[in-house]
């Protein structure tokens, strides 16, 4: 009997056991060449330039998710023990939910354009290596993972759950993960309590015992609070709208003006065309290596672009979600004004970025309690719930720091003209 153990930051050991048949299609998913691709992937983007320590990886996320699914399974076997016929589905859908991640994880999007569910999707049902590990155990395994990861229907409803949802394996462990890595103490949730609090509503889905109620609203409260300091900071809105911008102005040179490899030419020219093993081929490290090469040796906009980004020359923003949609605009042009009359090319130093988000969705797999008898909507028993329903918006106006003293002035004349 062969076990193996990653000692991991937050959940200490996680010990896989070879004679469980569905941990060992685990430990083989964990070798393949696309999870160990995660490796090079932050799990927070480009947020280390705020908090420096958020250098963690989608591959130690992966496996965390992996272990709270198991653990959350365990827990749920005990009371309904048929469900033991889709603990590959679980273990294998938390693992690789991740797989289709870009460079800088949830970045790539804007970025690129992509969508990390469809490549997982794609990777999961079409890489050799991820679809015969799967089907090994089971021959429709790679299919029903697929579908799952990508939001169809499949044949357990809680599995699904437990994977996607509002209080999801991967919530679980990305709160408490980036909390640490960030070095703020907003995602310190209660892992216990809540796994303590899990069982089976009338209808198998998922449900929550009234006494993790708490533990359910200080979650919740802890998701809205994370988002608004660190997911959605104003300095992660601007090196998100940076990168956009470096790879929208990479992309209207041409790859005649601008130095690329054969990788990052298909993503950046014909991102139609880009086939598995092209996608995986690109992470952070081949990215940032084309940011420091522009840097050195490119056209002026995009070399200014660069430089931003990498020696942390970062632009400014302006929360101005009081305004009304018109103004907002006139402050825009406010900033490009601004910026042009010191010598700066406002196309590459002001923009406006919204972000929109909420903190608890009722019709979105919404949460229900369960004490034995009665079932009710989660926000039906919680005040403090039912008021995270309103959603948190900001509309960032980025703009030089030169400015920033003009351009507040001038914002306070737009007010006051409303």
């Amino acid at each position: 009997m062969v076990k193996r153990t990653y000692y991991d930051p937050i959940h200490q050991g996680i010990t896989l056991d070879e004679s469980i048949p569905e941990e060992e299609m685990i430990i083989s998913l964990i070798d393949s060449h696309p999870f160990q691709r995660l490796r090079r992937i932050k799990q927070l983007g480009p947020a280390s330039l705020t908090f420096h320590g958020a250098e963690s990886s989608r591959f130690s996320h992966s496996l965390g998710v992996f272990h709270i699914a198991r653990r959350a399974f365990k827990k749920l076997l005990q009371i309904n023990p048929n469900l033991i016929k889709f603990r590959g589905l679980l273990y294998a859908s938390a693992l690789l939910h991740d797989i289709g991640h870009g460079p800088l994880s949830h970045t790539s999007e804007g970025m690129f354009g992509l969508n990390h569910e469809s490549w997982s999707r794609r990777i999961i049902k079409e890489h050799p290596e991820i679809y015969q590990c799967l089907n090994q155990l089971n021959n429709s395994l790679n299919v029903e993972v697929a579908d799952l990861i990508a939001g169809e229907k499949v044949s357990c409803k809680l599995i699904k759950t437990l994977v996607s949802s509002q209080l999801d394996c991967d919530r679980l462990d990305y709160l408490i993960r980036d909390s640490q890595s960030s070095g703020t103490n907003y995602g310190n949730i209660d892992l216990e309590r809540i796994l303590s609090a899990l069982t089976l509503s009338p209808d198998g889905d998922l449900a929550i015992n009234p006494k993790g109620l708490l533990a359910v609203e200080h979650y919740l409260v802890v998701r809205n609070l994370m988002y608004r300091s660190i997911y959605n900071h104003r300095l992660n809105e601007v090196c998100n709208w940076i990168l956009e911008k470096i790879v929208e102005t990479a992309r209207q040179l041409g790859p005649k003006k601008i130095w690329s490899d054969s990788c990052l030419s298909q993503w950046l020219w014909h991102p139609k065309e880009v086939n598995l093993g092209i996608f995986l081929a690109n992470d952070d490290i081949r990215t940032m290596y084309h940011l420091l090469r522009w840097k050195e040796n490119a056209p002026k906009p995009l070399q200014i672009l660069c430089e931003s980004f990498i020696d942390r020359k970062l632009l400014k923003a302006i929360n101005i979600e009081d305004l009304e949609v018109e103004y907002q605009l006139e402050a825009l042009a406010i900033a490009r004004k601004l910026a042009n009359g010191i010598g700066k090319e406002p196309n590459l130093c002001t923009g406006i970025r919204h972000n929109k988000f909420f903190g608890y969705h009722p019709y979105k797999s919404g949460l229900r309690l369960w004490d034995g008898e009665n079932l009710k909507a989660l926000e039906k028993e919680s005040l403090l719930i039912e008021r995270l329903i309103s959603p948190s918006k900001a509309t960032w106006l980025i703009h030089p720091k030169e400015i920033s003293k003009a351009l507040k002035i001038k914002l306070i004349d737009l007010r006051e003209s409303r």
